[in-house]
């Protein structure tokens, strides 16, 4: 290397200022030139030697950091070590900068699907002197820095120690050898002109460290052993005709130990999983689990996209946690959020010194409302950078389906907006076509690498074909939350029974649209915040009323064409709103009416499950037929669920608490029907009025049909009866 002195002491200048660019052209072993063969860079060390071959050579000073090697040594295919004396201390270190060939096939970096197993802190081996020698990798992009350097406890969290290497694509890498797993680390960046920035974790970090030091820890993700095999294996199955009913959990707030602290991933492997089976959910739905600074954030602004949170455990604990739902044939659901992206000062914002994830004009590059960043979804390295991240949890913790939050605020430009405040796209519209595309993209892409998954979007606008295919033109989830149904049925809920007839067609008209996307019914925790109470204290009259209207109400869920979600607390009927600094009120099932409802939920599930007719066309018209809609005095509503073979279940709701002991009804076809469930039984706390265990038709017309049959209706009350073949 023809390097000038000049030279050299220009770039010993920088490398004490933590910003130069290309340690390699300076560190490390070359072929013996300006009386040197080996640099070595080494602020605050007394004395440097070279170990190899059984050899041990002291390097000569140079500058006040820098130690050098003038004997023509070839060092340069030969691996070596560093002894470094710092006082009394001899440390021995292999030096990171004999290791050049950190990457070679950079074009897999732009393919989401390997992004994320060469991206960030990667334990990699590498060969050197006929050694093989593992350590990790360090691959971080920040195109617009002048220097990056990899700081960590092994190194002082000085910044001068080990500067990183300027790659293509705008990427810096380093390759630290023998580094163990669980250390601490983050990058030390300097902006365009040189300017020092705040200290970054890792972007694509697998592990970090809570407050004060949000630092980056190596992970290895290849450690766990996996003992779901049945349930990876499992048949591809279409889930649109699959029962599934999730539970949306907050891991802090579920249950809190005797001291009230959190539970671990581990602790709710052991006490929720069975919980959850026994009561017949199919799915467990977590409320955002990657790693963010904010707990009152519920996980809605997070840092650290490709960690769970440490807050419960490590990212084994969160495998464990996992594994043990799919061994007991429980599902998981993760809440994935690319709407939020928080302006913390260790994350993404501003991470090489310019608004390199987001939009620096407000209009489109900031949520007013929610106070934060919003990702710039027309730059290709964001785009992979999210994509990437959805497919890496399926991948690496075999999750079953990601609900993307907020959607609707990332597909309109003028969300929340006065017209003033948001630019219209190059058609003059209010789509956002960027976020459209990246949302079709991510769809495919993780329908294609993992087909048994599910996505589901929360989306709460008339948006055309969010859960069609992306061929079909739709965004290519595969269900929708359904807003609408939530908003109206809670509306008609809370209503005094007198007058609900009044109300009638807010509880009808979410039918008129039932089957215009893959449609989840969900009461989730947006429900019971801000004031909006618990969804049993929404229900109108005195305690007994208010759990029976919950047991109607629910019964009338579960007979609704759509998959079920509920906020956990509502299975036995919370009474105070959610909060998440405290655990779900488990002393209520002390007392019989919410131990009733608890029962109800588990044979809600079950029904649901075990009868066809109740969930293989949820997504589908010919699925239900109303039997009766307009009776309005006496808010009752009727309706038939229907599977593919013309199994039929009647479903009936009383929401009066005035029983009818002769209520007749029409019936297509002379038949005979038996009672299944009847949400106002003793079992669940009811009043438990007696009701015919079978139901047969008689040649009275009714509603129009030749055939009727004459049923008791219990007060605020579900029924359900099957049609006998």
């Amino acid at each position: 290397m023809n390097q000038s002195i000049d030279k050299i002491e220009n770039a010993y200048q920088q490398l004490s200022q933590a910003s130069f660019a290309d340690p390699f052209s300076l560190l490390g072993p070359y072929v013996c030139n300006e009386g040197r063969s080996l640099s070595v860079w080494m602020p605050g060390a007394d004395r440097v030697e070279v170990l190899f071959a059984g050899k041990r050579i002291e390097l000569e000073r140079d500058l006040e950091s820098a130690f050098v090697l003038t004997q023509d040594i070839d060092l340069s295919l030969t691996h070596y070590k560093l002894a470094v004396h710092w006082g009394e201390t001899e440390q021995i270190l292999d030096d990171p900068y004999q290791y050049h060939a950190l990457y070679a096939e950079f074009d897999q970096l732009h393919t989401p699907k390997q992004m994320y197993q060469h991206m960030g802190a990667q334990f990699i081996t590498l060969e050197r002197g006929g050694e093989s020698i593992s350590g990790t990798r360090f691959l971080v992009y920040a195109p617009h820095a002048t220097a990056v350097s990899l700081v960590s406890e092994f190194n002082s969290w000085d910044g001068r120690r080990n500067p990183m290497q300027r790659l293509d694509y705008g990427i810096w890498g380093l390759f630290i050898p023998e580094l163990a797993e669980g250390t601490s680390y983050k990058f030390e960046l300097k902006g365009p002109n040189g300017e020092g920035l705040p200290h970054k974790q890792d972007p694509w970090g697998f592990q970090h460290e809570q407050y004060p030091s949000f630092s980056s820890v190596t992970y290895d993700q290849n450690r766990y052993q996996w003992q779901d095999e049945a349930w990876q294996n499992r048949p591809v199955s279409e889930k649109r005709k699959q029962a599934l009913s999730f539970y949306e959990l907050h891991a802090g707030s579920w249950r809190r130990d005797e001291n009230g602290d959190f539970l671990g991933y581990r602790q709710l492997a052991e006490q929720l999983v069975p919980y959850l089976v026994d009561l017949g959910y199919t799915h467990v739905e977590l409320m955002p689990v990657s790693e963010h600074p904010f707990y009152g954030s519920w996980g809605y602004q997070p840092i650290g996209l490709f960690a769970p949170t440490s807050r419960f455990g490590s990212p084994d604990d969160f495998k464990y946690f996992v594994d043990a739902c799919h061994q007991a044939g429980l599902g998981v659901v993760l809440d994935w959020v690319p709407a939020h992206f928080p302006s913390d000062d260790h994350g993404l914002a501003n991470f090489d010194g310019t608004p390199l994830f987001h939009d620096p004009d407000p209009r489109r590059g900031w949520h007013q409302d929610w106070n934060s960043y919003i990702y710039d979804l027309g730059r290709e390295h964001v785009r992979r950078f999210l994509v990437s991240n959805a497919l890496f949890w399926f991948e690496h913790y075999h999750i079953d389906g990601v609900r993307v939050d907020a959607v609707a605020s990332m597909l309109y430009l003028d969300y929340s907006r006065s017209h003033d405040q948001w630019l219209p796209n190059q058609d003059g519209g209010n789509e956002n076509y960027d976020a459209i595309s990246t949302l079709k993209w991510m769809n495919e892409e993780v329908y294609k690498h993992f087909p048994n998954a599910m996505t589901i979007a929360e989306e709460s606008t008339a948006f055309p074909g969010v859960s069609a295919p992306t061929f079909l033109g739709g965004l290519g989830f595969g269900f929708k939350w359904n807003m609408g149904w939530m908003h109206d049925s809670l509306a008609y809920i809370q209503e005094d029974p007198i007058h609900r007839q009044y109300h009638h067609n807010t509880i009808t008209f979410p039918l008129v649209y039932a089957h215009s996307e893959n449609y989840v019914l969900s009461l989730s925790h947006d429900e019971v915040v801000y004031g909006k109470g618990a969804i049993h204290d929404k229900m109108p009259g005195d305690e007994w009323q208010k759990t029976a209207n919950l047991r109607a109400y629910m019964g009338y869920m579960y007979g609704q064409p759509g998959k079920k979600l509920n906020f956990m607390g509502a299975e036995f009927g919370q009474t105070s709103e959610w909060n998440h600094d405290d655990q779900l009120q488990w002393f209520l099932l002390d007392f019989e009416r919410h131990q009733g409802l608890l029962n109800l939920t588990r044979d809600l599930n079950k029904l649901y499950q075990q009868q066809s007719a109740m969930h293989s066309l949820d997504c589908e018209p010919q699925g239900f037929e109303w039997r009766l809609q307009d009776c309005a005095q006496s808010s009752v509503l009727a309706h038939e669920r229907i599977d593919e073979n013309g199994e039929r279940i009647l479903v009936v709701s009383n929401f009066t608490p005035v029983p009818h002991h002769d209520f007749r009804l029409g019936i297509p076809q002379q038949s005979e029907y038996e009672l299944l469930l009847n949400t106002d039984d003793e079992h669940y706390n009811g009043s438990n009025t007696q009701l015919p265990t079978k139901l047969t038709t008689e040649a009275i017309e009714s509603e129009g049909l030749a055939q009727s049959v004459q049923m008791v209706l219990p007060p605020l009350a579900t029924v359900f009866y099957k049609k006998v073949k």
